[in-house]
């Protein structure tokens, strides 16, 4: 009687079942915690720019920022200013972090008006010559395509709401915690 070596195909094929049953419960759960952190990166990032935003005001007593790249750390930059603040770090501000967009609006009101704009202006017409007295900030999520991504949006209030079919607004849920 001869002695086998090595593995029979029937013995290779069962393990090779195996692994691709043991991926196939592992590969979900991996992208939803990979979703999950991202959508926890979001919030955490609406936080920083809120704090960012007082920090802001306090400093410059111009409002709040005209601009996220205002808040942004250029790396030619090495003093601050009102038009780089040095309180983000620039991939915040470049608007884009974690697999989500940040959109950015600034109500702006002529120094010395009471007024505030029906119509705020975008990033682009804004200045630093007009004090600031509202800002926005739409977190939406840039690669979840298939309607898993939620929605998230902040103001001068620093609440942070959520709404997880469509952009967020100051009409959705607070988030908890």
């Amino acid at each position: 009687m001869r002695k086998s070596r090595g593995f029979s195909l029937i013995e290779l094929l069962i393990v090779v079942a195996i692994i691709l049953i043991i991926a196939a419960i592992a590969i979900p759960d991996l992208l939803k915690s990979r979703q999950a952190a991202q959508q926890a990166s979001a919030v955490g990032s609406l936080r920083t720019i809120n704090t960012s935003e007082v920090t802001y005001s306090s400093t410059y007593t111009l409002g709040f920022s005209y601009k996220l790249g205002a808040l942004d750390n250029p790396d030619s930059v090495t003093v601050a200013t009102a038009s780089d603040a040095l309180l983000i770090d620039s991939v915040l501000g470049s608007g884009i972090k974690s697999a989500y967009g940040f959109s950015y609006w600034a109500s702006a009101v002529p120094a010395g008006s009471t007024i505030a704009c029906a119509n705020p202006p975008t990033q682009s017409n804004a200045t630093t010559s007009v004090n600031v007295t509202a800002y926005g900030i739409n977190a939406s999520p840039i690669l979840c395509t298939d309607g898993n991504g939620n929605y998230y949006f902040t103001d001068q209030s620093g609440v942070i709401r959520m709404n997880n079919t469509a952009p967020a607004s100051n009409t959705d849920s607070p988030l908890a915690g």
